[in-house]
């Protein structure tokens, strides 16, 4: 498990030259996570700094001027502020290019990319957030089954892209933000109970990337405040 102060510590140079890079991060959320992958992909070292959202600290005064949605990631780089892990990425991917690209460059894989990142980043992932789970607990209704419908639902219509578009990854042989944000829901899925055996070119897909450095860096279990 790493060390809060992650990497290096804040105001301190990577080895590609990037200073004082600040992430606001819980170690189960999926978002969050994606970001993680990104940072390490892209090689750059940054300061861990943890929002521990069961305890609601994503609600504090300090953490909402930051990020007044009261969700995490926060960024901090480059002397502005990005949230939204998808937002996130792109500007990585836009400000450092050439440091293991994210995205292919032909424009139709490209495409291809950023809809897969869509199909769980806008259609997965948020029915079965923290704060929805929440709330439709709050009016009664089983939140583990809510969340396992969805994700099975949302994994049905992902699985079929995939295999069409995988190769070793998500798309082709290249590592991308597709792959950033498959390993973090497969993480909910199997914590929500999903059956991965129907979903095969997932699964291959999800084991492929589980063996590269930079997510096992990124994992849940190895951040700093992620639950003994």
């Amino acid at each position: 498990k790493r060390k809060m102060e992650h990497k290096a510590a804040e105001g301190s140079v990577s080895a590609s030259g990037e200073t004082g890079i600040v992430l606001y991060s819980y170690w189960r959320s999926s978002c969050s996570w994606r970001v993680r992958i990104a940072l390490e992909l892209k090689n750059l070292s940054y300061t861990y700094k943890a929002v521990h959202m069961l305890h609601n600290e994503q609600h504090g005064d300090d953490y909402i001027k930051l990020n007044p949605m009261h969700e995490v990631p926060t960024l901090v780089i480059d002397d502005t502020v990005v949230s939204q892990s998808v937002a996130i990425m792109e500007y990585l991917e836009e400000t450092r290019p050439g440091q293991n690209p994210l995205l292919p460059v032909d424009p139709k894989l490209r495409a291809k990319v950023r809809q897969i990142v869509n199909n769980i980043a806008s259609d997965i992932q948020p029915v079965q957030n923290l704060r929805v789970l929440n709330h439709v607990g709050e009016a009664g209704v089983d939140k583990a089954a809510w969340a396992k419908h969805w994700i099975t639902f949302g994994f049905e219509g992902l699985e079929k892209v995939l295999a069409e578009s995988a190769g070793v990854y998500c798309v082709g042989d290249r590592v991308t933000m597709a792959d950033c944000c498959l390993v973090p829901q497969i993480f909910n899925a199997n914590r929500f109970g999903v059956d991965m055996s129907k979903f095969p070119t997932i699964s291959r897909v999800g084991a492929a990337l589980d063996e590269l450095s930079a997510f096992k860096a990124a994992h849940a279990n190895a951040q700093p405040d992620a639950a003994p």
